[in-house]
């Protein structure tokens, strides 16, 4: 069952308590705090909400922690940060002390509606969780009881099976949120509403006119101080079952009946299930892996990956990651899914590209191919929101000569974006109830499903060195340049 909006989008949230266990940490202060605060800005969160941080460090100056990652020179920053402190409240207490879950259920007594977010390390989720319901914490008598959880969920199949079983012992799906913050992304939720608000795109999203799909998630940082994570999970598990499987689904998902939540959801599920799994041999050749080297990306100096602290010197966790997927559906069967990401890149740049087959060359028999490339839908997920069109236009003169000319969209241009964290709308949407943008856990087991047998394929082996600011291996060239195709530039 899914969980049922309390208000309608763009009222208020309803009254609430949030409870953030890891709320002192980074995520809390760079992310969380912010979108609230925006969030509180905007009218969507009122006086209503309270706070409470529970965290095991002492309260040291809580508030001014957690505000050093905002415009407090912004009046209406200020006053909003203002209506929040008021409503803040620190609950310092361990993760494994099981007396303070009592507590914490003592002072929630006369709490209405609350929500658990866990901005902590993946190895507290399922204990947090089963303290919680221990301590009667997610009855739905007096409200709502909702659990949000971040990434990673799982690091394989196995894991992210084992771990829904413990999540959904304690409570229901329709309690659990599991948050994924590109899809806060303005564009990310823009791809629903261009593909099924605009009918001359929607009637040419199929293999009639599609040749091929790129999803590209591409970074200029290295792994910095977050060595002993990323060791240990690599750039497969640490961004495509999630990130990039999402835009994969809202991609290529049929239109929902509707926007419901289980709706949207279902066709996402649908999606996914479609998507073949590799075999062992398939996972072998259709997916490849790098790790940078000692360069310079982003305008830094980066040192070799093998360097970076808490890094083993013959790590063989890849940096980059890139793959070919099929999706066998009466839409999509015959295109050709290529996927890649990757740390310390020449460029930071998120982006969809949609190409479509070339036009028959009848009516250009005196062009040369070259000379009319393909259209392709550009959506720019960050750093520059936006979409783009390209296509071909006669160049001024006499002759039929054709140009690759751009139609380009950018949010910034058309709208007050104002800064944003990417965690808005998801905050916002949990307090509502609205799922639509959180993963069900049959789409999780899913993700891990599908690349598992990437996973087993890369025990063995190396990855390619690639230089820190290149492109990525060649290894990734090679996969789509053997199908005739090209990786569109990352800028």
């Amino acid at each position: 069952m899914a969980a049922q909006r309390t208000v309608k989008p763009g009222e208020p949230a309803p009254p609430a308590t949030l409870v953030i266990f890891g709320g002192a940490g980074d995520l809390a202060r760079r992310l969380l705090t912010p979108a609230i605060v925006n969030l509180t800005r905007d009218g969507l969160i009122g006086d209503d909400l309270d706070i409470i941080i529970f965290s095991r460090g002492p309260d040291e100056g809580i508030a001014d922690h957690l505000a050093q990652h905002l415009d407090l020179k912004d009046a209406a920053i200020k006053k909003a940060w203002k209506k929040r402190t008021a409503k803040l409240r620190y609950f310092q207490a361990d993760f494994g002390d099981e007396e303070a879950f009592a507590r914490l259920a003592d002072e929630l007594k006369d709490a209405g509606n609350i929500a658990f977010y866990l901005a902590v390390a993946p190895r507290f989720f399922a204990p947090i969780a089963e303290a919680l319901g221990r301590a009667k914490l997610l009855d739905q008598k007096q409200g709502f009881r909702r659990l949000v959880v971040e990434k990673p969920f799982g690091h394989d199949l196995k894991s992210a099976r084992a771990l829904n079983k413990q999540l959904l012992a304690q409570m229901d799906e329709s309690q659990i949120f599991r948050i994924d913050h590109f899809l806060g992304k303005e564009t990310v939720q823009n791809i629903m509403v261009a593909r099924f608000g605009n009918i001359f795109l929607e009637a040419l999203w199929n293999n009639r006119y599609v040749d091929h799909v790129q999803i590209t998630a591409a970074e200029t940082v290295d792994v910095g101080t977050r060595g002993a994570f990323y060791d240990a999970t690599g750039a497969l598990q640490d961004m495509v079952p999630n990130h990039l499987f999402q835009m994969l689904a809202m991609i290529g998902m049929e239109p929902p009946n509707s926007f419901d939540a289980e709706a949207v959801r279902n066709e996402k599920a649908k999606l996914l299930d479609a998507v073949r799994v590799p075999t062992a041999a398939e996972a072998r050749k259709e997916a490849v892996r790098g790790q940078y080297t000692a360069g310079t990306a982003g305008g830094n100096k980066v040192k070799s990956y093998r360097k970076s602290p808490d890094v083993a010197p013959d790590s063989r966790t890849e940096t980059y990651a890139a793959l070919r997927l099929w999706v066998d559906s009466w839409r999509w069967t015959g295109v050709p899914f290529y996927l890649r990401t990757g740390k310390a890149l020449a460029a930071r740049d998120t982006e969809i590209v949609i190409q479509f087959k070339p036009v028959a060359l009848a009516l250009f028999r005196e062009e040369e191919k070259a000379d009319i490339p393909p259209n392709r839908l550009i959506i720019q997920i960050q750093p520059n929101e936006g979409l783009a069109i390209r296509f071909a236009a006669k160049r001024p003169g006499p002759l039929v000569d054709t140009a690759p000319v751009c139609l380009d969209f950018r949010y910034a241009d058309a709208f007050d974006m104002g800064p944003r964290t990417g965690y808005e709308t998801l905050i916002y949407d949990m307090l509502l109830g609205d799922q639509s943008l959180f993963q069900r856990a049959d789409m999780v087991e899913r993700g891990w499903e599908i690349v598992e047998p990437i996973l087993k394929a890369w025990q063995k082996g190396e990855p390619e060195d690639y230089k820190a600011g290149s492109t990525g291996p060649s290894c990734a060239d090679e996969l789509i340049e053997r199908d005739g195709r090209q990786w569109h530039p990352i800028s």
